[in-house]
């Protein structure tokens, strides 16, 4: 019997997710169908147990949703504990089950693109997190255990990134690294930038002062498009090495589909599908 999964999210329709895993299924000989599904603005639980009802296995939630997946699970990872943010759920037992695969994405396509040590490809760098949303809280766990030394937390909403650097001080702590909420963006001081925000998907440029983004510094937005978004856009006008979401796209769905399917897919060869797509103009 075909199993059936899908992801969540509102907008829902530039998702390349259906794609991912029917690439991934591909490889593993695996019989499922995989769509993407628009739920309301507060109609999310309803949306998952519609899907249940049509004897969905498994779901990704994406924007706005993973907050509130966060609180509809009856178990949660560690990750998503932490994250207080859920990006992948499945059912068993006990309920309605949550996981948060976006920093272990993140954190190994940064090992990909630094050509570093895979379980510890961040080890003495000084981060600046740019954003203290869902994207941020998935993935700055994984950040803080990759190795990084300091960690800079910048968000507008101020008191929003003091909670997130709270939650996170026990860990920063266990590692290690020291863990700021910044008021405004340090110049010249970061080894690597990290915009969590939404920015880019709005097609919008940050404002960031002269020197936040340096030729001594790498860049990475977690949105991607088929052209540099704004952001790395931005990073490269100032020197900067810079890459786009996609990997971390296609890593963090692998992440899901192990937790799923117990096989890990092979990332390299659907990334080059992906981003020959793009380059495509196919959606």
């Amino acid at each position: 019997m075909t199993a059936l999964y899908a992801v969540f999210g509102n907008p829902i329709a530039h998702s390349r997710s259906p794609r991912i895993h029917a690439l991934f299924a591909a490889q593993t000989g695996a019989d499922l169908r995989y769509e993407a599904r628009l739920a309301p603005p507060d109609g999310l639980e309803a949306a998952l147990a519609a899907f249940r009802a049509e004897g969905g296995v498994g779901a990704n939630i994406t924007v706005p949703f993973k907050f509130e997946a966060w609180r509809l699970c009856a178990r949660r990872s560690a990750a998503a504990q932490l994250a207080q943010a859920v990006n992948t759920i499945g059912w068993d037992e006990s309920g309605l089950w949550g996981d948060n695969t976006d920093g272990v994405g993140l954190v190994r396509d940064l090992a990909r693109l630094l050509q570093t040590d895979p379980h510890r490809p961040l080890q003495h760098q000084r981060l600046l997190l740019l954003g203290a949303g869902g994207a941020a809280s998935g993935v700055l766990g994984p950040l803080l255990a990759a190795g990084a030394r300091s960690i800079a937390l910048w968000n507008r909403s101020l008191d929003k990134a003091q909670t997130l650097a709270a939650r996170h001080s026990a860990l920063a702590a266990q590692h290690g690294a020291d863990l700021q909420v910044v008021h405004t963006p340090p110049p010249h001081w970061a080894d690597g930038v990290v915009n969590a925000t939404a920015a880019s998907l709005g097609g919008e440029t940050l404002e960031l002062a002269d020197g936040v983004l340096h030729p001594n510094a790498w860049a990475y937005d977690m949105m991607y498009a088929a052209a540099d978004t704004p952001f790395v856009a931005q990073a490269k006008a100032a020197g900067a090495q810079a890459w786009d979401g996609l990997g971390m796209l296609v890593e963090q769905a692998a992440q899901s589909y192990t937790l799923w399917h117990g096989e890990s897919p092979d990332t390299a060869p659907v990334l080059a599908t992906l981003r020959a797509e793009l380059a495509a103009g196919k959606s």
